[in-house]
């Protein structure tokens, strides 16, 4: 599929979004590299091939959709158990605080290249705090759109988790990516 001018809308089952977290700290080796989906995101691109800076994306997250779907390194499996406590830790005032908090919200500033190599300059909001994020993404013949960024929870006002008196501690930079299969049109009649 070749891409063309026109609006499409972004989520799943089309879609995934994921947030990739590392470790650091003298106990790095306890914990463990999380994938982290959000399962019920929407989004909006509205694309002018020929003309970048006209095209634009919109993408809304629940923060209370984010599961874990994958642990890796760490001394032990990671456990439904604990996928569970992360969640719960997740939704917590000192990371997402889901409850007052409940969405994320991206809306593209500027959008540079070509459908096969861009970046998508915008703006990212996370509890109510509103930054700048950079997204680098590339697109192939058969549809499939792939990209990614790097977040960094502290200049969102989110304390990166810790465990074992400060030994273990997530990084502060979270990576972002986003596979879109196939894209739907938003914008045909019937």
């Amino acid at each position: 599929m070749t891409l063309t001018d026109g609006t499409y809308r972004l989520g799943p089952p089309t879609g995934r979004l994921l947030l990739k977290t590392g470790r650091t700290g003298l106990g790095r080796r306890a914990g463990h590299d999380l994938t982290i989906e959000a399962t019920r995101w929407s989004g909006e691109a509205v694309v002018a091939v020929g003309d970048p800076d006209r095209s634009s994306v919109s993408v809304t997250v629940e923060t209370g959709s984010l599961e874990v779907r994958e642990g890796t390194g760490g001394l032990k499996e990671l456990t439904d158990a604990d996928r569970a406590d992360i969640k719960r830790t997740l939704a917590d005032k000192a990371l997402l605080h889901t409850a007052e908090h409940p969405r994320i919200t991206f809306r593209s500033t500027r959008i540079t290249g070509t459908p096969q190599s861009f970046e998508i300059i915008g703006d990212l909001t996370i509890k109510g705090r509103t930054h700048p994020v950079n997204v680098h993404a590339e697109g192939n013949s058969d549809g499939l759109l792939r990209g990614w960024a790097t977040v960094t929870q502290s200049t969102w006002g989110i304390k990166p988790y810790t465990a074992f008196l400060g030994a273990l501690r997530l990084a502060d930079e979270v990576r972002v990516e986003f596979e879109v299969a196939r894209l739907e049109r938003a914008d045909r009649l019937g």
